[in-house]
């Protein structure tokens, strides 16, 4: 997802009145400073709660142009989301932006009692650049071994730093462009980019099927004319063929960030239903 999609959509955007927000800081694992905001539906429950990761292809957005979309998954669903402004690339490298992400998501845990929150009903989600960010951190969490995400929610991820190969079929079609996915894993890994070394941490599509066991179960969603479309593919087999829960829709003829382009489609309105109801079962 582009910051300038985004953007274009906030301008356009409902409000949903039943949503508040707070923000909070928390330290990385360097010591930065790390903003994050917190969306609760006023008057819920709901006692799970997402880390959402914005998109951005690892260099731009940020929780702001996000809130919206996050508003109004909140709105449908009920559940809290805490969104973490982490580090972007080239400012600093992986894995930073990873490092941030999991500092949110300590705080979250180590806040659940006062947020509501159970502490065994976190999942992680994020779009584009923060989908595969949000893959990362359920790589990151399960090498940490000290917390446990129920599920991870990958929303047309940005995954593998050597998927370059253009596809005629999508590239005309190319909301996110293969430039722009070149630039993005640059700016992040520097030299590394495709290299053999880089691991599951800084590109979750460099994971193993033997590093997957024992991830959290996956919902990912990808549209058919999408760049990054095989990468999800790919990660689908690996976490299927390491025993992990998987569920996974390929939406017919939609490009990166569909539900933007045409939010009153019908696919736009099957993937808001389907996003929401992996939400929901946290």
């Amino acid at each position: 997802m582009t910051a300038g999609l985004v953007a274009m959509v906030q301008m356009t955007a409902p409000k949903f009145p039943d949503v508040s927000t707070q923000d909070f800081t928390t330290k990385s694992a360097d010591g930065a400073e790390i903003s994050m905001r917190w969306f609760t539906k006023t008057g819920s429950t709901k006692e799970a709660a997402v880390l959402h990761i914005h998109g951005g292809g690892m260099i731009a957005g940020n929780v702001d142009l996000t809130a919206p979309m996050v508003s109004q998954l909140v709105s449908t669903t009920g559940v809290p989301f805490l969104s973490v402004e982490y580090r972007l690339a080239p400012d600093v490298r992986a894995p930073k932006p990873v490092e941030d992400c999991y500092a949110g998501l300590q705080y979250l845990a180590a806040n659940a009692s006062k947020l509501g929150v159970n502490v065994d009903r976190i999942g992680v989600m994020g779009e584009s650049a923060g989908g595969g960010l949000a893959a990362c951190l359920a790589h990151y969490a399960q090498e940490k071994g000290s917390l446990a995400i129920k599920k991870q929610i990958l929303i047309y991820p940005m995954l593998d730093d050597r998927s370059m190969e253009r596809d005629p079929h999508i590239e005309p079609f190319a909301v996110f462009t293969y430039e722009a996915n070149a630039t993005g894993w640059g700016a992040l890994l520097g030299d590394a980019v495709g290299k053999a070394d880089v691991p599951a941490i800084h590109a979750a599509g460099r994971m193993t099927v033997e590093q997957a066991k024992g991830l959290p179960p996956a919902y990912i969603d990808v549209g058919q004319i999408d760049i990054l479309r095989d990468e999800s593919l790919e990660y689908v087999g690996k976490l299927s063929q390491a025993g992990v829960d998987v569920e996974f829709h390929l939406f017919p003829g939609q490009p990166h960030g569909f539900e933007m382009l045409a939010p009153q489609s019908d696919a736009t309105a099957l993937a808001l239903q389907q996003r929401a109801k992996a939400i929901s079962s946290l």
